[in-house]
């Protein structure tokens, strides 16, 4: 698999994690011492149409000969039929379909309903557009969004079957096909044309451009806005994404699916054979989370379809339904892909471990109870990991006296400085490193989780203590302004695990005196700020995420008390140190290399001195 792109928002939560554990590494080092589609038939398709007209009313006798004159043989497709709305309907979703243009005009998933409980619909009132482009031999360029197509409403093998029509003769035609089964999200679609080559350029392509605006369904629109976006398969295992800012395009090639996401729910396309080259635009329709938008993203599609013997035609599925991985895993066609799980072995935990281990727990668990157990099982798979770390801490809180008079005693001499600290730290058994390597251990841990919980369909509009949505904000008070980089309102769960952060900190920093270095920034004043900006990125984000990391760090919190009240004696480690110092030892691996280098450096900056 593979992602080309960080979730820039993904990235900062990345960075505050990655600021942590470099203090933890801080308080344990050594001392110093392609061409795209054809450009005409862009999203202007419409307006390069020779001549526009109304549609036809039969009884004007004028405007008949004048739409002859300008559509020809095909001027019966631009006159309105009077067919009515059609509908298709199973146990998931409810469609309608407008005859003209044979656009998809309502698309409701029948289970589930918005932040304000209103019915969940991925199409609705407009936001819908959907057009083929085609040119005629006799120089017309066409727009099946004009067509006034004739409908007719089946039911084959179980499924319900819509065909829509738009006929010159009986024999001669092109038809839009709509079909859904019973139970499932999926639809399948067809265009085809009939018996009508010889009315088609086929030199010029036929151009399927397909463009939805996402409506917001959740409480806060820049949380959303963070993991709506469109998302492509191509190849055979590779996923890429657009930008989640401003506008972006991209012509990929071999591509098997396209997804138009909005965090929780996915409108996809996927054709029956890969797309050999297609363009796929977006746009950010909402910067303001201040201001009540409708929309957060606009996504467009477009692709030239093939002709064969001067016909063209193609297959699609469409998925209208949830952005839950087992859902779209059990449709077997990479779908599961489009949700963003982290790249590398962050997707890996995710996919492997994580997700399972939450879709047991919550199964028979509520959702707040199985984010604690999942948090405890981790933290206490973790814990030799902390116990590692903790040693190295008082190893090195141990030494510091020592470390002390070095630095002070080859104040002016930094080589010769390092060189003791070493030979100090080899003579005591003390690795300074070991503090170093568990905490990026955990790295992968947090990360994986911190890109899990956001994307956890099973946390959608489950409650937990105050929290009455764990795949949002918990708000307990609305402000009634709006303060940059925090919000409008004050969520108690960031708050939470901003105080047992600032704790941990003030634990871990107690074990090391950790004196001002010249040149150096204090490390100290920079940690005490990491909660303060965890409270500000974290007040927007999905409490389960929040209630995780606060529950972490009270049971690391937890774990270190026991280990430093029940498990770890001071004293003990003290005197194994100083009977260590006592025994001859010879440096050897790294030690030894870092060390011989340090002393001919000694010895080039003496014969410099002669």
């Amino acid at each position: 698999m593979e992602e080309k792109r960080f979730d820039p928002y993904q990235f900062i939560g990345f960075v505050l994690i990655a600021m942590i554990l470099t203090w933890m590494l801080y308080v344990n080092r050594p001392e110093e011492g392609a061409s795209p589609v054809p450009e005409p038939q862009k999203t202007e398709a419409a307006s390069e149409q020779k001549k526009v007209a109304p549609p036809l009313q039969l009884n004007d006798s004028l405007q008949k000969v004048n739409f002859q004159s300008t559509f020809g043989i095909f001027s019966n497709w631009m006159t309105d039929q009077g067919a009515s709305t059609q509908r298709l309907e199973n146990n998931d979703l409810l469609l309608e379909v407008n005859p003209k243009g044979g656009l998809l005009t309502l698309v409701q998933l029948k289970e589930y309903t918005d932040y304000l409980d209103q019915p969940l619909e991925l199409v609705k009132e407009g936001n819908n557009a959907f057009n083929v482009q085609f040119t005629t031999k006799d120089g017309r360029r066409l727009n099946t969004k004009d067509f006034y197509f004739s409908p007719q409403l089946s039911t084959d093998n179980g499924k319900q079957v819509l065909s829509l029509k738009a006929a010159v003769a009986p024999n001669q035609y092109l038809e839009f096909v709509y079909a859904i089964d019973t139970d499932n999200f999926l639809v399948d679609f067809s265009v085809q044309s009939t018996g009508i080559a010889n009315l088609l350029d086929s030199s010029e392509p036929a151009i399927l451009s397909w463009e939805t605006s996402a409506y917001r369904n959740s409480k806060s629109i820049d949380y959303e806005g963070r993991y709506t976006e469109l998302t492509y398969g191509y190849e055979e295992d590779k996923v890429d994404y657009l930008s989640l800012a401003g506008s972006d395009e991209e012509s990929p090639e071999a591509v098997r699916w396209i997804s138009f996401r909005q965090h929780f729910f996915s409108a996809i396309l996927v054709p029956t054979k890969p797309i050999d080259r297609l363009t796929v635009t977006s746009d950010n329709l909402a910067d303001d989370e201040s201001l009540d938008e409708v929309f957060t993203k606009k996504f467009g599609v477009l692709i030239p379809l093939n002709y064969q013997s001067g016909e063209f035609s193609s297959q699609f599925e469409y998925y209208f339904g949830v952005t839950d991985y087992e859902t779209l895993k059990s449709y077997d066609r990479d779908l599961e892909s489009s949700i963003p799980l982290g790249w590398g072995i962050f997707g890996w935990l995710n996919r492997f471990i994580f997700l399972p281990l939450f879709g047991f727990l919550s199964s028979f668990l509520p959702h707040g109870i199985a984010i604690v157990l999942m948090t405890i099982i981790v933290r206490l798979a973790m814990s030799p990991v902390t116990y590692k770390s903790y040693v190295s801490q008082i190893k090195m809180k141990v030494l510091r006296p020592e470390i002390e008079e070095l630095n002070k005693k080859y104040k002016d001499n930094a080589v010769k400085r390092q060189q003791e600290t070493m030979s100090l730290y080899n003579r005591a058994g003390a690795n300074p490193m070991a503090g170093c390597i568990p905490a990026l251990l955990q790295l992968p841990v947090f990360y994986a989780l911190f890109t899990f919980f956001p994307v956890a369909f099973e946390l959608r509009k489950k409650s937990f203590l105050w929290a009455d949505d764990l795949s949002s904000y918990d708000s307990i008070l609305d402000l009634g302004f709006s303060i940059p980089f925090y919000g409008d309102h004050v969520s108690l769960f960031p708050i939470l695990a901003s105080i047992a952060i600032f704790f941990y900190t003030q634990m871990t920093t107690g074990q090391q005196a950790m004196p001002q270095q010249p040149g150096m920034p204090n490390m100290k004043i920079i940690m005490y700020l990491m909660p303060l900006m965890m409270l500000f990125f974290f007040n927007n984000y999905a409490s389960g995420l929040s209630l995780y990391y606060f529950v972490s760090n009270l049971l690391t919190i937890f774990l270190m008390l026991v280990i430093k009240n029940y498990i770890i004696d001071d004293k003990k480690i003290h005197a194994k140190i100083e009977e260590n110092k006592k025994k001859p030892k010879k440096a050897g691996g790294f030690s030894a290399r870092l060390q011989k280098a340090m002393e001919e450096a000694e010895k080039q900056k003496k014969a410099r001195g002669r």
